[in-house]
């Protein structure tokens, strides 16, 4: 079996512009995910929370456990199933990750990339990102799409020092975007907002910022990120932006909201697990918007 990155059990070929490819845990990954029924993608995506029902529009559906891959870990979050799902979508080939682990769950740093490190060894060419978040603007309402053009990475560490270095690679690159690295492709977050919103979805581009969880954020911390420039907060995304622009990887980026941070209210509505799934479904449609729409687009570069 043939992957974007190796050749049956030999090494990563030479990785993208940040000088890296997937570590041979991945490759050995993807040749399992192949040998099982798989396909290579053309575009990868990985499922935040609520939004594991997307897998329901691919055609011709394959699907294996993330941990018979031997390099996925197993989530124990809620609403996030652990398994790699694939098909077509408008003939084009896409491999899901249906959830995926994060550092409050007792991870390492090196496992939180290993997804989007599989997803390019298969061969994916773009990905979409996902995840539920609160929002920090009081005017924001739950179910909104905030395409991501910038994050605050809280944590400050290296998420992509677990990624191996490419054959070729001379020595160190800029991983920061004062850099030379840009995270957030600029055209695929324009798609990204005009499909939501041609889709009906309330939606606006906005800045991330990771913290670690599990526990939701205090009054002060919400009135800290607003100040700091934040317009949504979540636990996850940013370690899996790094890696990808380390790989050479285009993301769209999708946050969307679930509950409203009002921290001057008097009276605080209490939003538990089970209450971000079901919320974070309701921008279902505007998500798989931009999905069609980047399945469009990898058509048409293949035209």
């Amino acid at each position: 079996m043939t992957t974007l990155y190796g050749l049956g059990g030999g090494a990563a070929k030479a990785g993208g512009p940040g000088g890296c490819a997937p570590r041979p845990g991945a490759v050995a990954a993807a040749e399992r995910v192949l040998a099982a029924g798989g396909a290579r993608p053309r575009v990868g995506v990985v499922l935040g929370t609520g939004l594991g029902g997307l897998v329901e529009r691919l055609a011709d559906p394959w699907a294996l456990a993330g941990v018979d891959t031997g390099w996925l870990a197993q989530s124990r979050a809620t609403g996030h199933a652990g398994r790699i799902v694939g098909g077509t979508v408008g003939g084009v080939p896409v491999a899901m990750l249906q959830g995926r682990v994060h550092g409050y769950e007792g991870f390492p740093p090196e496992t939180l990339t290993r997804g989007v490190e599989l997803l390019a060894a298969l061969g994916a060419e773009t990905l979409l990102l996902t995840n539920a978040s609160g929002g920090l603007r009081p005017d924001m309402q739950s179910g909104e799409v905030v395409v991501v053009t910038d994050h605050i990475d809280l944590f400050r560490r290296r998420w992509d020092e677990g990624l191996a270095p490419a054959p070729d690679a001379a020595g160190p690159r800029p991983t920061r975007a004062g850099g030379h690295a840009r995270f957030y492709a600029p055209d695929l977050a324009d798609l990204a907002f005009e499909a939501a919103w041609r889709a009906g979805a309330t939606t606006r581009q906005g800045t991330y910022a990771l913290l670690s969880g599990p526990s939701y954020e205090t009054r002060a911390e919400y009135r800290m990120l607003r100040r700091l420039g934040a317009d949504v907060v979540g636990m996850s995304t940013v370690p899996e932006v790094l890696a990808a622009a380390r790989l050479g990887i285009p993301v769209a980026v999708c946050s969307i909201v679930t509950n409203v941070a009002r921290p001057d209210a008097p009276r605080q509505v209490e939003t538990d697990a089970e209450d971000v799934v079901r919320l974070a479904a309701l921008a279902a449609t505007g998500v798989g918007a931009v999905l069609d729409a980047l399945v469009a687009r990898a058509r048409w570069a293949a035209a």
